[in-house]
């Protein structure tokens, strides 16, 4: 039994709307948390002549309509793959488990190759991709900050396949989702906090995603949100020192493989 199950809400909707509610939440979060200029990946002053490029409330109504197909496709999803009337048996912890490595490596792998070719594509870039980098000082509630086509191809489309590759349960599916999104803001607040575990689990964090941010890495790092695997493969990993700034906070400077 799940907490969920007592108010008559299903897995499939809450697979659809807990990844949603997770998003504001943990985005408020860094959203909350005072100055910290100590660790900021940019200075004030970038964050802030970027605010006049790109507002806030553009970028939240950017958010809520990517998110909105997001839950259509979900629950489409989710009623073409469900029986009615039937419980589903969750399997052992161990295959849940083995079910969420899965689903990480193909979103993994579905997002770095659309997400490279649309830096490859010029007309994909143009008017659609470069969206996303307006905000060349990412933070948390712009993670997801897109083009409502890139959107759907990338975060959707990507999703999808995840959990119908994966063979993952709709309850599975919500802590899949909750956790890739969680990783996913991370990779945008734009803040190196001590001892975030998602700093000490993953290569692909929020620095390293800060380089493809960057003008000079727009053409390497694009792998996300979990590993960094293809950008290693395929030759397009750039490593990075990071350097405390002489006016507070980090900075995170590129260095090439080759």
């Amino acid at each position: 039994m799940v907490f969920w199950e007592d108010y008559g809400i299903s897995d499939e909707i809450m697979g659809t709307f807990a990844p949603i509610a997770v998003y504001w939440i943990y985005g408020g979060v860094y959203h909350m948390l005072p100055a910290l200029d100590q660790y900021r990946m940019h200075s004030r002053k970038e964050s802030e002549q970027q605010q006049t490029q790109v507002s806030m409330s553009t970028v939240v109504k950017g958010v809520l309509l990517q998110q909105a197909c997001q839950a259509v496709v979900a629950l489409i999803m989710f009623s073409l793959t469900s029986q009615p009337g039937v419980n589903v048996v969750q399997q052992p912890l161990l295959v849940q488990i083995g079910q969420v490595i899965v689903a990480m490596f193909v979103m993994d792998t579905w997002q770095y190759f659309v997400h490279r070719y649309m830096h490859i594509n010029k007309f994909l870039y143009k008017h659609i991709h470069s969206q996303h980098h307006r905000l060349v000082v990412p933070y948390a509630f712009g993670a997801l900050f897109n083009h409502p086509l890139e959107g759907l191809l990338l975060d959707t489309v990507g999703g999808a396949l995840s959990f119908l590759v994966s063979g993952m349960s709709p309850r599975t599916a919500i802590f899949f989702f909750s956790f890739a999104t969680i990783k996913t803001v991370d990779d945008h607040c734009g803040l190196w906090l001590p001892g975030n575990p998602l700093h000490l689990l993953f290569q692909n964090n929020t620095a390293y995603h800060d380089i493809h941010h960057q003008l000079h890495g727009t053409k390497y790092n694009y792998s996300q949100p979990f590993f960094n695997i293809w950008d290693k493969v395929l030759g397009t990993h750039m490593d990075f020192s990071l350097e405390k700034r002489p006016d507070g906070g980090y900075v995170a400077k590129p260095v090439k493989d080759k």
